[in-house]
C-alpha cells in the first residue's frame, strides 16, 4: 500500500491498524536540538483519545506514546523520531458480522475492490484510530513552530449537526467535551447527542482551526500553495468531506469590493482570504474550516451487499462515535501544524535570506474574521488573544 507518508521536508510515515498490536509513525526532518519528551506529546493525545465522555466511543485507550528513537539526552538529534502507541482495548468480535458485508458510507467496499483483502476489525488501516499518530507527530511540529516563530494553533467545534456554536472565547474550548468555544450552547449539544445516541444514529460537524502569528511569506505559487497543501491535509482526515479557507463558499456571493482584504499602514482591514494570498501566507491568522460527515458505523439497519453482490442488511453494534467531529478538533490542529512545519522548513531552505523594505503590517491588525455559521457568513470579531 502506497500513500502512507506525508510532507516534503518534515515528513511522517504512519503504520498500524485499528485492532493490531500498535499504531505508530516515523517523523523525519525534525531539526536537531529541540527539547522533546513524552510529556510534550501526551497532552495532545489525551485531548483526542476515546472514552473521555459519554458522547464518544467508549473504547478505553490510554494512548500512551513511546519515543523509540531520534531523541538523545532530552533533545532531538535530527535523525528519524519513531513514535509508538499500543492498542489496549480492541474488541474484534464486534466486527464479526462484517467479514462478508460492507458498511454503507465506509471504506469497506472501496478497500476490498482495490486490494482484494481487508482488515474488517474496526476498519483496519482505514480507521480513524490512525489519526492518533498524526496528533503525536504534530506535537513535535507545534513545539518547534511555537519556539521558533511564536505560532499558536487552536481549533474549536463551530457546528454540530443543525446546532451552530459561534465563537465566544478560547478559554471555553478546554472546559467541555465538544471543544466548543461557546459555553452557552453546550447544554443544547449535550441534549442533542443524548437523543442521537439513543436513536443509534450519527451526525456530522464543522470544525474551525486558526493558526496565529504565522509569518508572511510561507508557501509558494502554482503547485506548492500553502492553502492547497492545507486543504489536502485536511481532506486526508477520515470523514472530512469539505474544506473552506477564509470566507470559503461565502466568497461566491461576495463582491470584490467586499472580499478583497484592504491594506492600511496599521494592518489588513479584514481577512476574507483566511491568511493566504496567491498560495503564500499574509501574516494574518490562517483560518480553515472543515466539514465532517456523519459516522458510517451506526446501529440503524442499512441496505448493502455481500462479497457476492447479493442484498444484505448491515447493523454495526461496536463502540463508535455518534459524531466523529467531537474528537476531530485536535486532529485538524495537527494537520495544520504538520503543513506549517513543512512550509516553514521549505521557506527557510530557499528564502531565509530574502529581505524587503516594506514593513510587515499584518501582525498589527487587531481584528480577525470569524466563520462560524452554517452559511459561513463572515463577521468581524475581536482578536481571540484578547477574548
Amino acid at each position: 500500500m502506497a500513500g502512507n507518508s506525508f510532507g516534503h521536508i518534515f515528513t511522517i510515515t504512519s503504520f498500524g491498524e485499528s485492532h493490531g498490536p500498535a499504531i505508530g509513525c516515523v517523523v523525519d526532518g525534525c531539526p536537531p536540538g529541540l527539547a522533546l519528551s513524552v510529556d510534550d506529546i501526551q497532552h495532545d493525545l489525551d485531548r483526542r483519545k476515546p472514552g473521555t465522555s459519554r458522547h464518544v466511543t467508549q473504547r478505553q485507550e490510554s494512548d500512551t506514546v513511546e519515543i523509540l528513537s531520534g531523541v538523545f539526552e532530552g533533545k532531538t538529534t535530527g535523525t528519524p523520531i519513531a513514535l509508538l502507541i499500543r492498542n489496549e482495548d480492541a474488541r474484534s468480535r464486534d466486527y464479526g458480522n462484517l467479514i462478508d458485508t460492507f458498511r454503507p458510507g465506509h471504506a469497506d467496499y472501496t478497500y476490498w475492490q482495490k486490494y482484494g483483502i481487508r482488515d474488517y476489525r474496526g476498519g483496519g488501516r482505514a480507521s480513524a484510530r490512525e489519526t492518533a499518530v498524526r496528533v503525536a507527530a504534530a506535537a513535535v511540529a507545534r513545539k518547534w513552530l511555537r519556539e521558533k516563530y511564536g505560532v499558536v494553533i487552536r481549533g474549536y467545534m463551530s457546528q454540530l449537526g443543525p446546532i451552530d456554536a459561534p465563537f465566544k472565547n478560547w478559554a471555553e474550548v478546554g472546559k467541555n467535551p465538544f471543544f466548543s468555544a461557546n459555553s452557552e450552547v453546550v447544554p443544547k449539544l449535550e441534549s442533542y447527542m443524548d437523543e442521537l445516541r439513543k436513536a443509534g444514529d450519527s451526525v456530522g460537524a464543522r470544525i474551525t482551526t486558526v493558526a496565529e502569528h504565522v509569518p508572511v511569506g510561507w508557501g509558494a505559487p502554482v503547485y506548492a500553495k500553502l492553502d492547497s497543501d492545507i486543504a489536502g491535509a485536511m481532506m486526508s482526515i477520515n470523514a472530512v468531506k469539505a474544506v473552506e479557507i477564509g470566507s470559503g463558499f461565502s466568497a461566491v456571493t461576495q463582491r470584490g469590493s467586499e472580499h478583497g482584504d484592504e491594506l492600511t499602514p496599521d494592518g489588513f482591514v479584514s481577512n476574507h482570504a483566511g491568511g493566504i494570498l496567491g498560495g503564500i501566507s499574509t501574516g494574518q491568522d490562517i483560518i480553515v474550516t472543515i466539514g465532517i460527515k456523519p459516522t458510517s458505523s451506526i446501529r440503524v439497519p442499512r441496505r448493502s451487499i455481500d462479497k457476492l453482490g447479493k442484498p444484505a442488511t448491515v447493523e454495526t453494534n461496536g463502540r463508535h462515535d455518534p459524531c466523529v467531529g467531537i474528537r476531530a478538533t485536535p486532529i485538524a490542529e495537527a494537520m495544520m501544524a504538520l503543513v506549517l512545519m513543512d512550509h516553514a522548513l521549505l521557506h527557510r531552505a530557499q528564502n531565509a535570506d530574502v529581505k524587503t523594505a516594506t514593513p510587515k503590517i499584518a501582525g498589527s491588525s487587531k481584528k480577525r474574521v470569524s466563520f462560524t455559521s452554517k452559511k459561513s457568513t463572515a463577521k468581524i470579531n475581536p482578536d481571540p488573544a484578547e477574548a
